[in-house]
């Protein structure tokens, strides 16, 4: 097997581009990712007990990466990064709310902590420690300037159809780095020409080979979608469709009633082994951004996420329109915008030096 078959990596760079099925392409807004503009609050997957042997704080913290938070509780508390739980990377060039786990001994040490972009909002106790995936997804809340009202209300009324449709899951322009040069290392690392030591790069540059494919398959079902003449993602024979429950299915039928009813989603390859493969119709394109000689562990993702709990709040003297709305676990905002824009965007573009007053 040719192992890049019909990806085309050579023109990897031109082929980052995300299309989608529903957009406002006539209305141009902009967003920026700083303190203000840009807020995230993580949903727990479950409710914690209020007693256990586990600490659990709800920490906001703004301009900072998770790791750079948990880097900061590490030194202040003396015990090993790996020793304090969380469940999901947060943006840094924004206000976010996530929660952490610690073994409760630490909590006196905990009582006077101050820190000028760290701030411990709630404490309380589970019985075990919160662990990677441990959410049920995030809720945003961010500023669209440069609109007037009716502008305003255009988005409103696509951002509630993509919801109701479906939003195309793909990995934001964040997961690439910047000018998607990790993805050249990726792709330098898998064929061999890069050796890698550290783990943790080596994991990183892994998950973004997979991602690029994901994207890559995900584009060619869209465009496939829109040259069917549908504003719906179109199922083919052999897709692998996930419930509710995360089971996957056999790759036999279309189940259209069952996807109609949002009680299955489609889904995307992250290539790798010990993973289904699509069959059929669906598999002559899979087929093309997979990698039968990856050893990592493979899985399957969602195709399509239906953004929720959507609410829109235009302040004319701002020509600002601030729109907020709750995603899945792994799904990007910045993936929704862009559909609603009917654009791509790059850290460049969503990039402010100073954060707006307020």
């Amino acid at each position: 097997m040719n192992r890049f078959k019909g990806a085309k990596i050579s023109t990897v760079i031109n082929e980052l581009d995300r299309e989608y099925l529903l957009s406002t392409q006539d209305i141009d807004f902009k967003f920026y990712q700083n303190e203000r503009d840009f807020v995230v609050d993580e949903i727990p997957m479950e409710e914690f007990l209020g007693r256990g042997n586990y600490l659990i704080l709800k920490v906001q913290k703004v301009e900072l990466t998770t790791w750079d938070m948990i880097a900061v509780f590490a030194e202040l508390l003396n015990v090993h990064a790996q020793k304090i739980g969380y469940a999901g990377l947060k943006d840094k060039h924004a206000t976010t709310t996530q929660y952490i786990s610690l073994e409760s001994k630490h909590e006196r040490a905990l009582n006077n902590f101050q820190h000028k972009q760290i701030k411990i909002l709630e404490k309380t106790r589970h019985s075990h420690s919160i662990r990677m995936g441990d959410l049920a997804g995030n809720r945003f809340s961010i500023n669209l300037y440069e609109l007037d009202a009716m502008d305003a209300g255009k988005i409103e009324k696509v951002a509630r159809k993509i919801a109701k449709s479906g939003l195309p899951n793909y990995f934001g322009y964040q997961r690439f780095g910047r000018d998607a040069g990790s993805i050249e290392q990726a792709r330098e690392m898998i064929k061999g020409e890069l050796f890698i030591e550290d783990a943790k790069l080596k994991s990183f540059l892994i998950s973004v080979y997979q991602s690029y494919y994901f994207n890559e398959w995900l584009r060619e079902r869209v465009m496939f979608s829109k040259e069917s003449g549908s504003s719906e993602f179109a199922l083919l024979s052999g897709d692998v469709f996930v419930a509710k429950d995360g089971k996957l299915s056999t790759p036999k039928l279309i189940h259209s009633k069952e996807f109609a009813a949002k009680k299955v989603v489609p889904t995307g390859l992250l290539c790798g082994r010990d993973t289904f493969r699509a069959k059929y119709d669906a598999a002559e394109i899979e087929k093309k951004y997979d990698d039968a000689f990856l050893q990592e562990k493979g899985a399957r993702r969602e195709a399509l996420v239906y953004p929720s709990d959507i609410e829109c709040k235009y302040v004319k003297k701002e020509t600002m329109l601030q729109l907020s709305f709750t995603m899945p676990k792994g799904a990007y905002a910045t993936v929704f915008l862009e559909s609603i824009a009917g654009k791509n965007y790059s850290a460049k573009d969503v990039k402010q030096e100073k954060s707006r007053k307020k």
